[in-house]
């Protein structure tokens, strides 16, 4: 083994510098293995990096917030001593329903705060409130039980039936309403499932919008009961359920993984596009550059997707043809539009008047009053290619932080809903994405009137420019839609689910394994598990 070891150019290459295969490397070198990180772009980070966008203006380019970056990663990896600084939202999120003013609806960090707000739209609400939260963590303590599991393979041997089993367990020691509870989430439309808990259309859309970020879906389509679940098994800084922003955007994440991962040996190489894997023997030996360099390593760890590696990096002669299909068929898609602006100054709403920073301009502002409009953008881009009327969640993340931002001025990041994934019009995204940009300024402007004359600059992500720019298939932050038949033990497909591919020595380690999407880092530590254990057995 020695003399191969010798031959090989690396124990372990990771495809994408994106922040799972950081992670994933990290653990992969501190278990001994030498390790080589390939990444396309000239900076690390993936989805999660900050670029200045114009000048003297950063921000968060794809990913934008911090909930879900799991706390066992930030601690083994010691991010915080790598530069990393989390802070919390001064307010979670502003709603302004229409410019009428006090027509709004704010979520604070108070329970008894939230009651006030809500009981302004319906008191009988305000009081089911905190039965609803309970429910909510209940599930939610469920699902982060699991975040760091390896899911059981069906048809597996005795691990994988182990696996089963624990998780089995873990659901029967939980009440019969938990239980039900649990059910409901992971089958039912977030509609259905909010019907039984509120009545006004308002209150239930602010929580029906995390059922459809990043989900091109309609709040009463089943299924987007767990995506709202799945949004909110996070903490910031040890708090539950929280919201959170880094400082200096959502680079500084990553930039402090790969400091992590160059302290324990791992080699980063960037402008290194893989084009595709190498395959001798049914064995993985390595990666082939765009460059035509060949690089040999019995181990590749894809930080890609699963749709991505298996269409585009993978011979189709080399996987078996049953998994081979499965992964033409598999679901991306996230109906998402991402923009970043420059401002001369912070939005005006008449709901709530005022430029000068108050709480609400830290929160995250939702422009979705109703479910009907949360539906209604959904089947305009399935009728049109876009919605007429977007959902767009606005950050002004230099609220909270002064390095993204001259004096004076400020950044957005908005998340737009629904676009959709193949726009079938003359020219695409490529000809369209200006006009789709245009109208989602103009849709915040009816909410804040200043909001477009104070415009300096923009950024526009199609979701053709999210799949050039960071290799997300159809635009899918998530690496796959997270549907009952792509989550947990499905994903990315029953009988891969534990993170080793139909090809011996290709894994997945990246969001298109389990947990799935979010920057939560729990793919690449999972997978390093893994690996390790198949790197100690030989």
């Amino acid at each position: 083994m020695a003399d191969n070891r010798r031959m090989q150019d690396a124990d372990a290459i990771i495809i994408g510098g994106g922040h799972n295969g950081l992670v994933c490397a990290t653990y992969l070198a501190r278990a001994g293995l030498r390790v080589l990180v390939l990444e396309k772009r000239d900076l690390v980070g993936g989805a999660a990096v900050t670029e200045e966008f114009h000048p003297g203006f950063r921000n968060s380019t794809a990913s934008y917030a911090v909930s879900l970056l799991n706390a066992k990663v930030i601690e083994d990896l010691k991010l915080h001593d790598h530069g990393l600084n989390i802070v919390e939202r001064p307010l979670p999120n502003f709603w302004p329903l229409s410019t009428r003013p006090g027509d709004f609806l704010k979520f604070h960090n108070e329970l008894e705060d939230t009651q006030e707000e809500i009981a302004k739209f319906s008191k009988a609400d305000a009081t089911a409130l905190p039965g609803y939260y309970d429910a909510i963590s209940n599930a939610a303590d469920f699902v982060r039980d699991l975040v760091l599991e390896t899911p059981p393979n069906f048809g597996g041997g005795m691990h994988d039936l182990w696996r089963a089993i624990k998780t089995a367990n873990s659901f029967r020691k939980r009440s019969f309403s938990d239980q039900q509870i649990l059910f409901d989430l992971f089958t039912k439309s977030a509609a259905a499932f909010l019907d039984a808990w509120f009545e006004h259309t308002s209150v239930k859309a602010a929580f029906a919008f995390d059922s459809i970020v990043g989900n091109y879906a309609s709040p009463h389509m089943p299924g987007t009961a767990y995506v709202l679940l799945h949004h909110v098994f996070g903490d910031v800084n040890g708090e539950k359920g929280k919201w959170g922003h880094a400082i200096g955007g959502m680079g500084a994440i990553t930039q402090a993984m790969a400091r992590a991962a160059q302290a324990e040996g791992v080699q980063i190489r960037v402008e290194s596009a893989v084009g595709n894997l190498v395959v001798e023997d049914g064995k993985t030996t390595g990666v082939r550059l765009e460059s035509g360099e060949t690089l040999r390593s019995p181990i590749v760890a894809s930080n890609v997707d699963p749709k991505n590696l298996f269409s585009n990096l993978v011979a189709p002669a080399d996987a078996p043809p049953v998994f081979a299909s499965r992964m033409d068929h598999y679901q991306c898609g996230s109906g998402t539009f991402r923009m970043n602006v420059a401002l001369r100054e912070l939005p005006d709403f008449p709901c709530l008047p005022g430029t000068q920073h108050a709480d609400h301009h830290s929160a995250g502002i939702i422009i979705g009053p109703t479910l009907d409009y949360l539906e209604d953008a959904y089947l305009d881009a399935r009728r049109f290619g876009w919605s007429q009327a977007p959902v767009i969640e606005i950050l002004f993340p230099s609220t909270i932080d002064d390095t993204l931002a001259p004096a004076g001025a400020h950044v957005a990041s908005l998340f737009c809903q629904h676009f959709s994934p193949n726009l079938d019009r003359k020219g695409g995204w490529d000809l369209n994405r200006e006009a789709a940009a245009d109208l989602i300024i103009d849709t915040v402007n009816q909410y804040a009137p200043n909001f477009r004359d104070s415009v300096i600059a923009r950024q526009i992500h199609s979701p053709a420019d999210l799949e050039r720019k960071f290799g997300l298939s159809r635009g899918d932050i998530f690496h796959g839609r997270l549907s009952l038949d792509q989550i947990f033990a499905a994903r990315p497909a029953l009988g891969s689910a534990a993170y080793r591919m139909p090809i011996p020595g290709l894994y997945l380690c990246g969001s298109g394994a389990h947990p799935g999407g979010g920057v939560t880092g729990a793919p690449g530590h999972n997978a390093a598990r893994e690996i390790i254990r198949d790197w100690r057995r030989r």
